[in-house]
């Protein structure tokens, strides 16, 4: 038997009003339109954030957990590649913004917990601010999940030095299972700063000194990351971990509470 819809915007106003209670969690996919190279689509993070997000919520759903799914949002900080056509990017002000209007709407309504299922890294630092922001002007419950890509480390593809966040080998993976038809192999390579590689204070993800940064720092590719070796195949094994991550935990948002 199938799970009804958890997609909270096919029911009535009256309808969402009377399924949500207190304890319902809702969900909200943000993605990016933005440069993702010669060879994967410009839609790569909205779709993982969708198609990812919406796998999560449906499993947990059909464990019986009180959760339910918004629309994703597309556009949202990416102004990293603001110097690529077809990238479609908010300021952080707008964004930051955007997703305050959308948490006092949810508190408009029984739903006292918030989640962003985020797919973009450019979205983390601001959706961070964003938790305590709704939690103090709303009193939300508020979290940021996702999907768990990182860096190729040398085992399960190549080893891309804590560099393969953008259009690498995971990413890549994902893509060539998800929707294998958008992506072009023909046109992947290894796009990784060697020069950085070495640095003992600055890195580029983890290290004790962080430094600003746009994707054509890297080069014309405007990539960072290693391609060359993604697969459909690892692409499913990432998406299921994905998933199951993502079930497990939406388990634990639901049983948590700050005052105990």
């Amino acid at each position: 038997m199938s799970t009804p819809s958890r997609d909270l915007v096919n029911l009535s106003g009256p309808a969402a009003n009377a399924a949500l209670t207190e304890d319902s969690i809702l969900v909200l996919p943000t993605g990016a339109i933005e440069h993702h190279g010669p060879h994967l689509p410009l839609s790569t993070d909205f779709l993982m954030a969708d198609l990812i997000g919406r796998a999560v919520v449906e499993s947990a759903a059909s464990t019986g957990q009180d959760v339910w799914l918004l629309p994703p949002l597309a556009y949202t900080k990416s102004d990293e590649h603001h110097w690529a056509p077809g990238t479609v990017w908010l300021s952080w002000d707008t964004l930051m913004q955007t997703v305050v209007d959308i948490g006092r709407s949810v508190a408009a309504t029984p739903a006292r917990t918030l989640v962003f299922y985020n797919g973009h890294g450019g979205n983390i630092a601001l959706l961070q601010v964003a938790l305590r922001e709704l939690r103090r002007r709303f009193g939300l419950r508020t979290f940021l999940m996702g999907t768990g890509i990182i860096a190729g480390d040398g085992v399960n593809g190549p080893d891309e030095s804590g560099f393969g966040i953008h259009g690498g080998h995971e990413e890549t993976s994902m893509i060539l299972h998800l929707r294998p038809d958008l992506v072009d192999m023909t046109q992947a390579d290894r796009w990784i700063p060697d020069h950085m590689v070495n640095l003992e204070y600055i890195k580029f993800n983890g290290g004790p000194v962080s430094f600003g940064w746009l994707s054509n720092d890297f080069g014309p590719a405007g990539v960072v990351g290693d391609a060359t070796g993604a697969t459909a195949e690892h692409g499913r094994v990432i998406y299921d971990r994905a998933v199951a991550s993502g079930v497990a935990s939406l388990a634990e948002i639901a049983r948590f509470r700050h005052d105990r």
